[in-house]
């Protein structure tokens, strides 16, 4: 193996300045995560579908042009399996759609390749990513890379794992009630969903369409915010997507949080948290006390209301985005799935519009606390990674999405970073969220919080 090309500790930008320098090459750095790859997947179940001989048919093509002005080139990515990839088997994690090739990519997998990315594979995910143990009835339990014997997360389970094992990169997730934020927690990573309508949706299967959200899960947070700047921007087929100016996600990155005011989530709600996750958050407050920053305690107890609308959205928009499915073939979903489609598919009309008044409602308290705030700060999750054994995945999904999904619900952008292990090793995850549309601020927060500390560049079976 060429020197520098050891996947579980290359990011991004390592990676690319190799390829700068051609120390190697793209087809070379394919074929480490390859073997990755094919060392780790049979344990972990990280990937669905491999594209082996596609990518190395594609990082070939791009070695006589040496384009290195392409954001991404040569970058080795995985594709959660719910995004359209032409020509490729895209399952959603779902026996309906076990032989589905799409005519064509999904507009963010069309943004990456046009940005030089090349695609290793499909990772395994959440059956329709309605759940967040990665615990799938049809393709197998992807595990955790710290403790095979724990959940990965969910819904963007393999995207997340395959991240942390070295097996890719960086990766691309959805989070409709923190599907990207829940496997990066459990797992150390990174992971951003951006603000809604930042990313286009076109060509992605909705689980919600008033909640779904597309984003990246990287190693480092500059890492993340190299994917956003090529995932994001207007698309004027995708009705979710909004006409809003398109930042430099990296150009303010490094510029600190001196003088910042951040908000410090506290409350009966955040404090049914386990005393280790707190102790971590506790202790990231201190560091960003320590680069500058005013850190104000808030209760934030209203979040319980919030995660309640979320949850009841997206089952009801669930069970209509699937209610063919649900009729005509109830026993080919999954248990902890089909009970969740029926749970929304009962929910009424009028707790339908209390939801949305709810999620109206939630919007607008956002606006108001983030004029007076420039960062709130959190768990990612209440927990860490639970046991596979035993798990109930409506259980699960209730208590791991307590923190994040009053976030979908209201749009905002969320960061998790890694920020501290428990005493059994297991990763616990620090949730930053800013204003609409200030992406920027969560990166700039994060990455100033990995100046001072060194979570990320903790690896798993390394």
């Amino acid at each position: 193996m060429n020197s520098g090309l050891d996947p579980i500790t290359l990011t991004i930008s390592s990676a690319q300045e190799g390829l700068h320098k051609r120390f190697f090459t793209p087809l070379e750095l394919s074929e480490a995560f390859l073997r990755r790859i094919n060392e780790l997947n049979p344990s972990l179940n990280a990937f669905i579908t491999r594209l082996d001989d596609s990518i190395k048919s594609d990082a070939i093509k791009l070695l006589p042009k040496g384009e290195w002005s392409l954001p991404l080139y040569g970058v080795p990515l995985a594709v959660k399996d719910l995004y359209e990839t032409r020509g490729i088997r895209t399952t959603a994690g779902s026996r309906f759609f076990r032989d589905y090739e799409p005519n064509e990519d999904s507009a963010v997998i069309r943004k990456l390749t046009d940005a030089g990315a090349l695609i290793l594979g499909k990772t395994h995910t959440h059956e329709v990513a309605f759940g967040v143990t990665g615990v799938n009835p049809h393709y197998g339990i992807c595990h955790n890379p710290w403790d095979k014997t724990r959940i990965s997360g969910g819904s963007s389970s393999g995207s997340a794992v395959a991240v942390a094992a070295g097996m890719a990169l960086a990766a691309v997730g959805t989070d409709t009630g923190g599907s990207i934020r829940i496997p990066a927690s459990l797992c150390g990573v990174v992971g951003l969903k951006p603000t809604y309508g930042r990313v286009s949706l076109r060509g992605i299967f909705p689980l919600s369409w008033n909640l779904d959200h597309a984003g990246p899960i990287t190693k480092t947070v500059r890492d993340s915010a190299l994917m956003l700047q090529s995932m994001a921007g207007y698309d004027h087929l995708d009705p979710s997507s909004v006409d809003h100016p398109l930042d430099e996600f990296l150009i303010h990155i490094g510029e600190g949080v001196k003088g910042w005011r951040i908000a410090f989530a506290e409350g009966a709600y955040i404090g049914e948290a386990n005393t280790e996750v707190i102790a971590a958050v506790d202790e990231a407050g201190r560091l960003f006390k320590s680069l500058g920053a005013d850190i104000v305690k808030v209760n934030m107890d209203n979040l319980r209301e919030l995660a309640l609308a979320n949850s009841q959205m997206v089952g009801a928009d669930a069970a209509a985005y699937h209610r063919d499915r649900l009729s005509e073939h109830p026993d080919w979903f999954g248990d902890d799935v089909r009970e969740r489609l029926e749970i929304g598919r009962a929910l009424s009309s009028t707790d339908y519009s209390l939801a949305r008044r709810k999620q109206i409602e939630g919007r607008n308290w956002a606006n108001e606390f983030f004029h007076k705030f420039d960062i709130l700060m959190l768990p990612t999750t209440p927990i860490t990674a639970p046991m596979i054994e035993g798990s109930d995945a409506i259980a699960q999904a209730r208590q791991l999405t307590r923190f994040t999904a009053p976030f979908n619900l209201t749009g905002l952008p969320a960061l998790s970073i890694p920020c501290g292990f428990d005493s059994k090793g297991l990763p616990i995850g620090l949730q930053l969220v800013s204003g609409p549309w200030k992406e920027v601020s969560v990166l700039r927060a994060g990455q100033a919080f990995e100046t001072v500390s060194n979570w990320h560049n903790q690896f798993p079976m390394g």
